[in-house]
Order: C-alpha cells, then structure tokens, then sequence
C-alpha cells in the first residue's frame, strides 16, 4: 500500500483492490455504518465493490484509506469530492470496529490540514445527517460550522483563513 500522508495514528494510503473485503465488511454493515452514508439498504456485492473501487482509483479521486499505524487494521476511507476550482465536499466512512476510537476527529483534522495546504483548497464542506448528533459535535469541535439545513442534512463549512 502506497501511504501519501499520515498523522499521529493514521496512514493514509491510495485505495487499493486489496482492501475490498475490508470496504465491503464496512458498507455491508447497515446498521452501524451504511445508514449514515447513503440510503442503500441491501448489501454490495463483491463485484459491485471492485468496479466502484476500479472507478475512483482509474479516476484518480482524492480518496485514501485510512490504516491504524499501531495494528495495520483498516479504519475507513476518507474523501474530497466534487472538488471544483478551490473547494471540495468531504466524506467519511468508518468500520464499525474503529469507531469511537478518536479516528473520526484525528482524520478530519489531518485531511483539513493536507486539503488546504497541500492541494490548496480555500473551503471544505459536508453535509451530516441531522439525526446524526455524534458527527456534528465532531464537525463543529473541528472548526466547520452550519450554513445550511434541512429535514434531512446540516450543511456546513471550514473556511482556510477562517480556521480556528
């Protein structure tokens, strides 16, 4: 695995096929994690999974998988998409078993610091489920703050000369 970053317990390395079993343990798992990323409630197949897979990494998407340093256990991917000119949406997505572990936070803080100095983003936004209170303190601990809502999402931000 080719790590591009890292932080205090995290690599973060290019998606590779032979995390699939990994990615597909995690969006598989409906009730922990697939309901917080998506409304798909049945579960991926293994060829689903590769040819997602195969698209973001021919594709070049600004995703990494994240690999616990201490264990070399995989935590979950993290990603800037639909970036455009100095902006991008962020996403994660956790295995159930690295969650409450701090990783959430400790990826986030890193990407926001590899997003706006290393590829020299100006803005990092998201959307959270607005039933998902756990992810907004995170959100909010982190500096990004609420711009938007509706019944289903909280849209929010982190502005580069804002950061706190």
């Amino acid at each position: 695995m080719e790590t591009v970053f890292e932080s205090e317990r995290i690599l973060f390395v290019k998606p590779t096929l032979d995390l699939v079993p990994d990615y597909l343990e995690m969006v598989n798992d409906i009730e922990r994690v697939a309901r917080f990323i998506g409304d798909r409630r049945e579960p991926y197949t293994e060829e689903e999974e590769i040819a997602y897979m195969k698209e973001k990494i021919d594709g070049g998407a600004t995703m990494y998988s994240m690999i616990e340093k201490a264990t070399g256990k995989f935590i979950g991917n993290a990603e800037f998409f639909n970036r455009v000119y100095k902006e991008a949406e962020w996403g994660i997505v956790l295995t159930a078993s690295m969650q409450d572990k701090g990783f959430g936070k400790e990826s986030l803080l890193r990407m926001i610091d590899y997003g706006f100095n290393d590829l020299g983003l100006e803005r990092i936004y998201l959307a959270v489920y607005a039933d998902n209170a756990r992810a907004y303190h995170v959100y909010e601990k982190c500096g990004f703050k609420e711009y938007d809502r509706n019944d289903v999402d909280v849209f929010m931000e982190i502005l580069k000369n804002k950061q706190h």
